[in-house]
């Protein structure tokens, strides 16, 4: 596809860019309204293709769950091994769409690789995550950032009391979620190894609080988000932080999201997914 029409797609999920405004331009670069629509069914996630995992795979223990930060109720979805034992607890934070099933799937895949996996609905503080991407994305303007960081930072202290975990902290994220996987690393103490993808990278003059090991991953074309990626790896060599950076060629942003058909890159998701447990388990030992 257009690389014009995939960077245009990017534009509209990630700025104020209203549907109407997206489709009007995708009609330019298409050619016309007719063919604009017959594209879009290829950018736009398809969740009925969203479970890899069963929801009710035997193997697995899911709830959805709550806890407090403060005067915040935090909504979230739990997987763990059915099998006894204690596992390290691995937060997964979703992309600029909320908790949705693509989401709650990854975090069974986590939980199938011997983690207790909690993944919190970012929008709980507003209503939770809605069914319609375009109501979620706006959603998102009405976060306060500092706020939403401490509430991801309440999940860790969820999984502390969880008779199953044993207090070994990792954090996932995409896009969004990449950002804040960045920022836990820089705000939470307890936080041991800490996997972005193609995230935003946090404010440098912060890096020195980083006490977790990262393991960075970037597409080659995402143009936005890589364009803070040489100044973050440099402020985390001088300050001696522990990490692995990795960058996929030809790939897309949200290149792991098996629901989004354009930008999904089977064999780049699946090395950096193989790339990501290796980590886990050598820093969460």
């Amino acid at each position: 596809m257009d690389q014009r029409i995939i960077n245009l797609f990017d534009e509209y999920t990630h700025k104020p860019l209203s549907r109407e405004e997206f489709l009007k331009k995708l009609a330019v670069l298409t050619g016309s309204t007719a063919a604009a629509l017959s594209v879009l069914p290829f950018l736009e996630v398809n969740y009925a293709h969203a479970a890899t995992i069963p929801q009710q795979d035997e193997r697995l223990e899911t709830a959805y769950i709550q806890y407090q930060v403060g005067t915040v109720t935090m909504r979230g979805y739990l997987a763990k091994p059915k099998k006894k034992g204690k596992f390290p607890g691995i937060v997964v934070v979703h992309e600029n769409r909320g908790l949705n099933p693509h989401i709650e799937d990854v975090t069974r895949r986590m939980a199938l690789e011997g983690f207790v996996a909690l993944a919190p609905d970012g929008l709980s503080p507003v209503g939770g995550t809605p069914t319609n991407a375009d109501e979620a994305r706006e959603l998102f303007q009405k976060l306060d950032a500092q706020q939403t960081i401490e509430n991801f930072r309440g999940a860790f202290r969820f999984l502390e009391k969880e008779k199953d975990c044993n207090e070994q902290f990792g954090c996932i994220g995409f896009c969004w979620g990449g950002a804040m996987a960045n920022n836990l690393a820089v705000y939470e103490p307890k936080l041991k190894a800490s996997v972005p993808f193609y995230g935003r990278q946090p404010d440098l003059s912060m890096v020195k609080n980083i006490k977790a090991a990262l393991c960075i991953h970037y597409a080659e074309m995402d143009e936005r988000v890589n364009a803070g990626k040489d100044a973050y790896e440099k402020a985390l060599q001088e300050a001696g932080i522990k990490y692995e950076q990795h960058v996929y060629a030809g790939a897309q942003h949200a290149f792991h999201n098996d629901t989004a058909p354009t930008r999904y890159n089977e064999a780049a998701a699946k090395l950096a997914w193989q790339r990501t447990i290796e980590f886990f388990k050598k820093n969460l030992s």
